[in-house]
């Protein structure tokens, strides 16, 4: 549960990290959602955070001028009702000491078809790592939606601490996936 958490910190703060966005560009949250996928003793546990922002300007013509600043509320953890209480603990995330998990853009790279490479900084629990997130962009009518996955190592962030260090029970790797709706952005 605890590796689900970190997945879902994870995955949010890098879905936030990666959407596109530009002057008055705004996050949908209703239609957006941050997941994670971690395994426990082999068995994959799903989880999702509920609450998040982000203050995006996105560029999709001039790549190099996008900016985002993300933060996902680590308090807002789903997995489970025992597992949500277990996370917030400070072994796991340590929400009373940290609340947020951020990200924030540094160098975004087009690929090409709607594709591109988002490097920022991600920060959990007191601990702050490059990351670079693939992301996919389309758009319909108003809407752009902005879609990624992406790993995270959880130790890296102290995700999981004492016992919880063996990755036989709580693997290290946590894939975190996105999809965010965005009004604002220029077309692709």
């Amino acid at each position: 549960m605890k590796h689900r958490i970190l997945s879902a910190v994870l995955g949010l703060a890098a879905t936030f990290a990666f959407a596109p966005a530009q002057a008055q560009q705004k996050l949908v949250p209703a239609q957006s959602e941050i997941t994670f996928v971690s395994k426990q003793m082999g068995v994959p546990v799903e989880g999702r955070f509920r609450q998040f922002d982000g203050q995006i300007a996105f560029e999709p013509v001039k790549p190099a001028a996008t900016k985002i600043a993300f933060s996902v509320d680590l308090a807002s953890v789903s997995i489970g009702k025992e597992a949500d209480a277990e996370l917030a603990k400070p072994v796991w995330f340590n929400t009373a000491k940290f609340p947020k998990a951020t990200f924030q853009s540094g160098a975004v790279k087009a690929l090409g078809g709607g594709k591109f490479e988002i490097a920022g900084k991600l920060a959990i629990k007191g601990v702050s790592s490059d990351v670079v997130v693939p992301v996919t962009l389309t758009q319909s009518g108003a809407t752009t939606t902005a879609t990624g996955a992406f790993p995270i190592k959880r130790l890296t962030f102290k995700i999981g601490e004492n016992e919880w260090t063996d990755t036989s029970m709580v693997a290290d790797e946590v894939q975190v996936k996105f999809k965010l709706a965005l009004t604002g952005v220029a077309k692709l």
